[in-house]
């Protein structure tokens, strides 16, 4: 080998090193041209995407709504219809409770005229009294208690005040004029009551 081959040989290969650079710097430059392109794309997405995302959910919301209007009126529909069913039929349970306690008292007023003994006609009427005060219990109905109870303005009534009456009958109920009832805990009549003073 002579040292002009040698030489060509060098230049030979500091070309092709010298062309792979450059290709490497020109990929390189394209790369980074492609992400700069891609970079700007995205920028100008970014500036007209959130007035399109915004707009996007403002209909996604306006379809949810409309949803949620038409289903809660429906409910409101629904429960006004329960809630008027139940005002024309609510009492249907309590007066198929009390419709035997009639067929008893028009079976006792027949019998009444049958006799003349009034032991019997205050007999039948206690009974019925007595049956017609437990179906009342069945359907939550209680009696407010008035013997010997403080004066409680939550379920008694003062009609009357009974001065005199010592420092122990001060402020309790001395006598009930007219029972008071409760209705599953509620009181649906105070009793009236007169208290000591």
């Amino acid at each position: 080998m002579t040292e002009r081959d040698i030489n060509i040989e060098g230049e030979e290969t500091l070309d092709e090193a010298l062309v792979e650079e450059t290709a490497k710097e020109a990929a390189d430059e394209e790369v980074k041209s492609e992400e700069v392109k891609n970079e700007e794309a995205e920028a100008a997405e970014e500036e007209k995407d959130p007035l399109e995302k915004a707009q996007e959910q403002i209909e996604e919301l306006k379809t949810q709504l409309l949803y949620k209007v038409a289903e809660f009126e429906n409910y409101r529909k629904r429960t006004l219809k329960e809630r008027a069913e139940l005002i024309l039929n609510g009492g249907e349970k309590v007066i198929t409770a009390i419709l035997p306690i009639i067929d008893d008292m028009e079976r006792a007023i027949e019998n009444g005229a049958k006799t003349d003994d009034p032991e019997v006609l205050r007999e039948g009427m206690t009974l019925i009294h007595q049956k017609f005060m437990k179906t009342l219990e069945s359907q939550g109905v209680s009696k407010i208690d008035t013997k010997d109870a403080d004066f409680d303005t939550d379920v008694h009534e003062a009609v009357a005040m009974v001065p005199g009456m010592g420092e122990d009958k001060k402020g309790k109920v001395i006598d009930c004029l007219q029972e008071g009832y409760k209705l599953n805990d509620k009181v649906i009549r105070h009793a009236k009551v007169a208290v000591g003073q």
